[in-house]
């Protein structure tokens, strides 16, 4: 017998509410997560619904993992079947098991973004583009976008066409050809994979419809338009879908989440019901009713009145410091005095800033005070260079076909394979129409035959050892080798273990630890599962690295960390730092209008909800930004705050607010002028944009303009920043190439 006593009301009716769509709008710290599982052990228990007929999405491994062990522990039944899993993990899944209709092999290689970021740079060097005059990132953000919105070659999608006029397009078709041949896919493509598979073999979608009588979303507010349409495609059997979201937390747009798929369910699902819990368990009454009118002046909302039986809690902490100096050196401070006043542990403390490069100046004054802190969200372990060599190498035994996985280590350790001998045979590979692998086993067993290529003795032998070692590997794993042999194996017999021991400095003692921790990693692996395989390992790592929300969190130190990196987490006492004009809300979204604003409203929700006792708002009368100090004000949503609700503490007094004429004069010397370009954070991503002061000199080839070239002829200005001597543009010539000038220095003059 499930216990539903323990719900509130409106919880309860989320969970009753079993038939039909079902949309619930759950705010924060409002008790979702028990809602969801109490659901799911409803159906299992007392519904008497098979494991086996319920998907659960969400989109962290971490979150699905918790949750999983959660409904175990309320249910008394194998749950062998259930699958509890984020977007990326099931359609992988779906993948490999109808491979067949997709021209893949079930062993197919999954790209993460490095790797994706590596065959758009190989495009780029065929046509012998620097990566200096075009970024990958560039073309990389444009797939994204595809893939996002749910597009595959063929596929017309509502409310979104592609511009297949547009240069990058091309480089979207190529890349897609290459991870065909390469026998892989990327994070994007295992969604589209999926919808392709769906909408081009109906009888399949037909048996997933059958399967999954009831199907539940969490984090519904952070799906993007192809999610949804899986979501669609799966639930028209039955409409059995229940979605778990806040739009207020919608802050991952430029991740390709749609807030339309929450703000617009009921036009998809007429006779959907929509619950809301509103009753927040997390924080004081203070800090909820606070965020609830600075929300509240957002216009996308479905609209929810967040509520706390909580204790009134301490007014808010506006705190007005003099530069960000004196930002870093009250939040030491005050850290400090909270952990020997207040006894509060350093790992219930939580410093928020909107860019990853404000935490420089933090962590300093951190460092002087002797406080331990972990900054959230820095070079993950699988990023690193050792890491992914051995992941290669793990990775070409599984699939022979991956070429960029062998590009990786062929001469890695060092083994006489430079440069020249990789284009060599990779030209041969291209020859033979088969993967580089391929083409290096031909060499091997045929070396008479490839006499042209004028391979060295060296190479050869090294190519022999190499190829064998693979070959071993491959053989010992389809006889069931457990993968830690088989990883042992690779990283002492390629050389690698030997090569970085014999450095004996430091930051190669360092990789063997990482190396081991690996090895660590696959025993772990293998204890966990009942048949364990290379392959599946492989998998597993991957797309953990897809989820920005699998963090590893401090254990006793404070927390530093970006607001995006902050959601779904909770701390008894958060600093928020740089809460200004420009800052947060940041110039990027100042630039792009109302939805822009709106987001870092939300963004500022986020914030102030993750605070349970205490929450400090920080800024400074002056800041030093991209080399200059700037004075910006404090942001416009601390003005949004009912004074009620907190104190402004100036010079560590209790003033009425904030005055410019009571701010103390700064240097002279300070350039007023806002026509600097600079790059800007935002999330993991970093733009080029100008600031927002409009130029005071008009510009000479503004958005729009036809243009001429003297050497690369006719185009159009797609973009054009600053003015007079800084004015720069991009244009889009004729034969679709994009190039990017200044504008002083460039041969160009307007089209007649």
């Amino acid at each position: 017998m499930i216990n539903l006593e323990k719900l509130n009301k409106n919880q309860k009716a989320a969970v009753l509410e079993t038939e039909g769509p079902v949309m619930v709008l759950a705010g924060a710290g409002s008790g979702k997560t028990r809602t969801l599982v109490t659901r799911i052990s409803y159906l299992l228990a007392e519904k008497h619904v098979s494991p086996y007929r319920i998907l659960a999405l969400t989109f962290s491994n971490k979150a699905a993992r918790e949750m999983r062990e959660r409904v175990a522990s309320e249910v008394n039944e194998d749950l062998g079947s259930l699958q509890i899993t984020t977007f990326h993990a099931f359609c992988s899944r779906v993948l490999r098991q109808e491979s067949q209709f997709l021209g893949l092999s079930k062993n197919f290689t999954i790209y993460d973004t490095s790797e994706s970021k590596s065959v758009v740079k190989t495009l780029l060097g065929r046509r012998g583009i620097s990566t200096k005059e075009l970024s990958p990132f560039e073309i990389l953000y444009f797939m994204d976008h595809l893939k996002n919105n749910g597009y595959y070659p063929g596929r017309e999608v509502e409310n979104f066409v592609p511009d297949k006029e547009d240069s990058f397009f091309e480089y979207y078709e190529e890349y897609e050809s290459e991870l065909h041949r390469a026998n892989a896919v990327d994070f994007g493509g295992l969604i589209t994979g999926v919808l392709q598979l769906f909408e081009k073999y109906p009888e399949v979608l037909k048996r997933y419809q059958e399967r999954y009588q009831y199907i539940l979303v969490d984090e519904y507010q952070d799906t993007n338009r192809a999610q949804f349409d899986l979501l669609k495609h799966l639930s028209e059997g039955n409409s059995n879908i229940c979605v778990v979201g806040d739009e207020d937390q919608s802050i991952y747009s430029w991740r390709g989440a749609d807030i339309n798929n929450i703000l617009d369910f009921e036009k998809t699902y007429p006779d959907a019901k929509i619950l809301k819990l509103e009753q927040n368990y997390r924080s004081s009454k203070n800090i909820i009713e606070a965020a609830s009118h600075v929300i509240s002046r957002n216009s996308l909302r479905k609209g929810k009145e967040m509520w706390t039986q909580n204790p009134e809690g301490e007014s808010i902490q506006i705190i007005e410091c003099h530069n960000d100096k004196k930002e870093g050196e009250f939040i030491a401070q005050k850290i400090l005095d909270l952990n020997r006043n207040e006894n509060a542990e350093y790992r219930d403390i939580a410093v928020f800033y909107r860019t990853n490069s404000q935490s420089r100046l933090l962590e300093d004054y951190l460092r002087k005070s002797n406080i331990p802190y972990r900054v959230v969200g820095g070079v993950k372990f699988y990023e690193r260079k050792e890491i992914k060599d051995l992941l290669a190498y793990l990775r070409i035994v599984v699939n022979e076909k991956d070429s960029l996985a062998l590009s990786r280590i062929i001469n890695v350790p060092t083994r006489g394979i430079g440069a020249t001998s990789l284009r060599k045979l990779e030209a041969e590979a291209v020859k033979q129409a088969t993967s580089l692998f391929e083409a290096c086993e031909n060499i091997v067993d045929n070396p008479t035959e490839y006499k042209h290529l004028r391979l060295s003795a060296k190479v050869k032998s090294s190519l022999n050892g190499l190829v064998t070692l693979v070959q071993e590997v491959r053989a010992f794993s389809s006889e069931g080798v457990a993968p830690s042999v088989l990883y042992e194996k690779l990283l002492h017999e390629s050389g690698y273990w030997d090569h970085l021991k014999a450095s004996k400095d430091y930051e190669s003692m360092a990789r063997l630890e990482n190396l081991e921790e690996l090895g660590n990693a696959i025993s772990q692996f293998e204890e966990t599962e009942q048949k364990p395989e290379l392959l599946g390992f492989l998998e597993t790592i991957t797309l953990d690295q897809a989820s920005e929300e699998d963090r590893e969190l401090p254990q006793g130190e404070v927390a530093l960390m970006t607001v995006h990196g902050a959601k779904g987490l909770e701390f008894s006492y958060v600093f928020l730092a740089g809460a200004e004009e420009n800052v947060f809300p940041s110039y990027r979204s100042l630039e792009m209008g109302q939805q822009a604003e709106e987001e870092e409203r939300r963004l500022f929700y986020v914030a102030m909800t993750r605070a349970m006792r205490k929450l400090y708002i920080c800024f400074a009368q002056g800041r030093m930004l991209f080399g200059q100090l700037k004075f910006n004000g404090p942001s416009r949503f601390i003005h949004e705050i009912p004074n009620k609700y907190y104190e402004w503490i100036k010079d560590g007094h209790k003033t009425t607010g904030y005055s410019w004429q009571e701010s103390e004069s700064f240097d002279d010397g300070w350039d007023s002028q806002y026509d600097q370009d600079h790059q800007y954070e935002d999330g993991d991503v970093i733009y080029q944009v100008k600031s927002s002061a409009e130029p005071k000199i008009p510009q000479k080839f503004p958005k729009g303009s036809k243009v001429i070239h003297s050497l690369y002829g006719e185009g159009e200005v797609l973009e054009s920043e600053g003015a007079g001597p800084e004015e720069k543009v991009v244009i889009k010539f004729l034969d679709g190439a994009r190039k990017k000038f200044m504008v002083r220095f460039a041969p160009l003059v307007l089209s007649q």
